[in-house]
Formats: C-alpha cells, structure tokens, sequence
C-alpha cells in the first residue's frame, strides 16, 4: 500500500465503509494519512429496525448517526463529514449538484486517493448514483491533477465484464479494527455478526479472503470511458 498525501473516502450509507474498505482506511490512519469520510446520507430508510423493533423511523437517524461516528473512531477517522441527503434518493438527485459536491471535496482536500463505488457493479443505486458522480468529478481534471481512484465493485457480473480485482490488499494486523467498525454498526449488523466471524475464521473460505484482504478496482479513464451515459 503505498503512502497517500490525503486519502478521500465517499460512500453514501453508514456502515459501507465498515464492510469494505475499513481495514485500508486503519492502514492509512496507523501511518498518521490524512483520512476524510464524505458519507452522503445516514442510512435512514435502513431496513432493520430489530426483532423486537430497537427503532422508528424517526429515531433511526440519531442511532446511525452515532454508529457511524463510533465506526469512524475505531478506525482512526478524525475527518468525518456527514453531507446530509436523503438515504434511497440519490439516484435522483440533480447529476451536477452531486458533481459539485464532489468537485468541492477535492478542491479542498486535494486528495491523493479517492475510494468509492465502481459504477455500473455497486449494485445499488445509491452506490451508483455515487460512483457516478465521483467519477464525472475527477474526470474534469487535467489528467496529471488526478488523484488515483480506487473502486470496490461486487455485482454478480463484475469478474465477466471487468475482471479480477487490480489491489489485493492484507489487512489481517488490522482485522480487530475492521471487526471493531463493524460491530459500531450494530443496528445493521447484529443479526449476522456471530455467523460472521465463526465463517471468516475458517481458512479457504470465501468469507475468509474477503474480510482478511480488500479488493479494489482502479478505474482508469479513457477512449472506453462511458460512465456519463450509465443511468441507474
């Protein structure tokens, strides 16, 4: 992994950074890297409120809200930045305001990394819409001023069409740190930690390489560059 100036980290849901990408970012926070987290929403269309209900609707906001400020604490995340849309609405948010918001990132942090979504294989449309305007956002800039952009993709169709993953990275001196950012996400989480960690445990399994290792894609821009005509 190499050192980063500023890693920039964009996701639209509490608790997308936990499964995917927190072991990376503890690696980059252990070497004193500057880490800001642009999480656009709170999660609060999530769909477990528990069994027995823990939750409402209306409370649901303040209980991810400080579960992603916990998450954020265990892995070492000083710059956490909360941007206040909707959960479930990206995809309709106007294309350039989420450009924008984007643009405004970068021009503040000047990032040397960017993790986010890989467009057209994140699955959900949040994660699309999100992808999309991250990509739009660097795509803009002269091509010496852009900062490297890792993606996680895992759509069914993502090995066919894309290939294997280009980073591989260990994470497992991190991997209490990762667990620690995932239990903070415990209204999300409860129901599937105990199967979890019993599951990775095991050696050759899938769940195994996937929580001890992170995967990115590097997206790269070129004559096969199409992501402003992907629409959700």
């Amino acid at each position: 992994m190499e050192q980063e100036r500023h890693v920039l980290v964009i996701f639209p849901h509490p608790d997308d950074e936990a499964f995917g990408v927190s072991g990376t970012i503890a690696v980059h926070t252990e070497r004193k890297t500057p880490v800001t987290y642009a999480c656009l929403t709170l999660g609060e269309m999530g769909r477990n409120l528990g069994n027995p209900p823990f939750a409402t609707r209306e409370s649901l906001p303040d209980i991810r809200k400080a579960e992603l400020q916990k998450a954020a604490a265990a892995i070492g995340i000083q710059d956490l930045r909360m941007m206040g849309l909707r959960d479930k609405t990206l995809e309709f948010e106007d294309d350039q305001k989420m450009m924008n918001l984007v643009t405004d990132l970068i021009n503040e942090l000047d990032p040397s990394l960017i993790i986010t979504f890989y467009p057209g294989y994140s699955v959900h449309p949040d994660h699309e819409a999100t992808a999309r305007a991250v990509v739009r956002a660097v795509r803009v800039l002269e091509a010496d001023k852009r900062p490297k952009l890792h993606c996680v993709a895992f759509a069914n169709n993502t090995l066919e069409e894309i290939g294997a993953a280009d980073i591989r990275y260990d994470i497992r001196h991190v991997y209490d740190k990762k667990m620690d950012a995932m239990k903070a996400h415990i209204s999300q989480t409860i129901w599937m930690l105990k199967d979890l960690e019993s599951s990775v445990a095991a050696e050759g399994s899938e769940l195994h390489d996937r929580f001890n290792y992170e995967h990115f894609w590097t997206y790269t821009f070129d004559e096969k560059d199409k992501v402003s005509e992907i629409k959700s």
